[in-house]
């Protein structure tokens, strides 16, 4: 069985990261969950960045990201968050989630947002999604390799390579993984 991982919203903003998540999640590494909450704040963070993209562009990312997953919406979690200590109250909601659906993690950049002392006692962890991937390529290198060969071939417009793919990741922040990568593809530094 797959485990259970909630995304935050700070992965799922950048478009390479979100698609490879995705990716890794359809090939069955992974259950991916987040929430409406966690879709709203992304969508909401990515439209003040973006302000040229159509919300109904948005909105048909958002809908394709839930049609992508089964069961990746989790629901029934807001009386959870009242008795979640975090820095952030505004990150409660994420663990709330998290303990709804029995996530075993919640990959987010905002690593120091979910402290460890905070979620132990909840049986969860906070992974940074370089850390993450990481660990997906030690256990399953070939998955994870096929996964980023097809969200490479995916890109039409304009088309890429796969070495643009994993220099978009290292701008994301996913710097060790690119590494990984590319000394497994055999691209060299």
């Amino acid at each position: 069985m797959a485990s259970i991982i909630v995304f935050d919203a700070c992965v799922l903003h950048p478009a390479p990261v979100r698609d490879l998540l995705l990716r890794i999640a359809e090939a069955g590494l992974i259950q991916a969950k987040f929430s409406d909450d966690i879709l709203d704040e992304t969508f909401a963070s990515i439209l003040a960045r973006r302000p040229d993209l159509s919300p109904e562009r948005l909105a048909r990312t958002r809908q394709m990201m839930c049609d992508a997953l089964d069961d990746c919406l989790v629901t029934g979690y807001a009386g959870l968050a009242d008795h979640i200590e975090l820095p952030d109250e505004g990150d409660r909601h994420v663990v709330a989630a998290a303990i709804r659906c029995g996530a075993q993690a919640i990959v987010t950049t905002n690593v120091r947002d979910f402290p460890a002392r905070a979620l132990r006692p909840l049986e969860l962890v906070a992974i940074h999604p370089d850390t993450f991937v990481l660990d997906l390529l030690d256990r399953a290198a070939e998955k994870v390799m096929a996964v980023v060969q097809a969200q490479t071939a995916a890109l039409k417009n304009p088309p890429r390579a796969r070495t643009d793919v994993l220099d978009m990741l290292t701008q994301c922040g996913l710097i060790q993984t690119s590494i990984e990568l590319r000394r497994l593809y055999g691209l060299g530094g």
